[in-house]
């Protein structure tokens, strides 16, 4: 038995001390591309296959039960429209169109046909609404709770895909929507779930919650956004969509263009009723729309040049800039500290996960 084996035998390197992106960077290092059609694989929304005069889009996601999702406030046709749109949301952010998906699911014993038949409906109108075909996917027996499994294909011209490497110096950073709701409406209903099991006579009280709540259990995949941009002739320098919260994507913008970026935390887009409801939680709103997730809005950087013709957009907020220094993301606050980007979001492979 060789040293090195006896070395790999014997040491063990908790999965914790990497966390997500730094699993996947160690297991990338020694995958190679060698097939000629395969232009971009792992690092960043979705692969990229050469079609000739256009490309493929290639993503795939999975949702597990109890990491991802809870049945007990989650509504299974909810779910599945939001399994596909999450998938959706890393074409766009790849300036492309998405066109087919394949959904594979792990299902126990605990669920009835009726219920998976909910689920396919969650799938089919998220279908129907943008545009795609479901064409495939597989089903098998889980031990525990149910997982899902969404691959999906999307299409554009050659040359017209944009990247999270792209940013350049000067580059204006662009936000759609508003951030930190999808957090908020998961601690709304967080909360509530913990009163109805204290007292189950106690009926949810989401009225006042319709946003944040909505924001977290039906999602949107920003298509409007990337069809716009497109008939402004903008093509994005750089662009990415805000699933681990603005600033894990900003840090990831930076590391793949070898830029710095600053934004001002005056000009985070944040909705009033996310506001409100993050003071309620006693939470500082703009750390929610920094870290919190979910929100699947996208995040991209656009020449100068193309700052009139989008300027006016009610839907597009300018955020900041991206500069030469790659070591230093800042964020200005509004009494004019400056404060590192630090990404603080949702983080797999904690040290308190339960292998159970």
């Amino acid at each position: 038995m060789s040293r090195k084996y006896l070395a790999m035998e014997n040491s063990r390197t908790e999965i914790s001390s990497l966390g997500e992106f730094g699993l996947i960077d160690r297991l990338k290092e020694d995958i190679q591309l060698k097939v000629p059609s395969s232009l971009f694989g792992i690092g960043d929304d979705a692969a990229v296959i050469d079609c000739n005069s256009e490309v493929a889009l290639l993503s795939t996601d999975m949702l597990l039960e109890g990491i991802h999702f809870d049945l007990s406030y989650f509504p299974l046709k909810h779910l599945g429209y939001k399994a596909i749109t999450v998938n959706i949301s890393d074409i766009a952010a790849m300036n492309a169109t998405p066109t087919q998906v394949l959904v594979s699911i792990g299902i126990s014993n605990r669920f009835s046909v009726e219920a998976v038949e909910e689920l396919y409906k969650g799938i089919g109108f998220a279908c129907q609404d943008y545009n795609v075909d479901l064409v495939g996917g597989d089903t098998c027996a889980s031990n525990k709770g149910l997982v899902i499994s969404i691959s999906i294909l999307g299409k554009t011209k050659k040359g017209n895909e944009v990247y999270r490497s792209g940013a350049r110096d000067s580059d204006i950073i662009c936000v759609t929507g508003d951030l930190g709701g999808a957090y908020l409406g998961l601690q709304v209903l967080q909360r509530e779930k913990e009163v109805f099991s204290a007292n189950p006579k106690m009926q949810p009280e989401l009225n006042k919650y319709e946003y944040v709540v909505g924001r977290q259990l039906k999602p949107k995949a920003r298509m409007d956004i990337i069809h716009e941009l497109s008939e402004l002739g903008i093509r994005p320098t750089a662009m990415i969509d805000i699933s681990d919260g603005l600033a894990s994507e900003l840090l990831h913008i930076s590391k793949n263009s070898k830029k710095g970026t600053r934004i001002f935390e005056d000009k985070i887009p944040i909705d009033s009723q996310t506001f409100s409801t993050a003071v309620e939680f006693k939470l500082d709103p703009h750390t929610c729309a920094l870290n919190g997730g979910e929100d699947y809005e996208l995040l991209f950087t656009i020449d100068q040049a193309d700052f009139e013709k989008i300027k006016k957009h009610p839907d597009i907020h300018f955020i900041g800039y991206i500069h030469d220094n790659p070591q230093k993301n800042e964020l200005i606050s509004s009494n004019n500290t400056v404060v590192p980007i630090v990404s603080q979001g949702w983080k797999h492979f904690n040290d308190k996960e339960d292998d159970s």
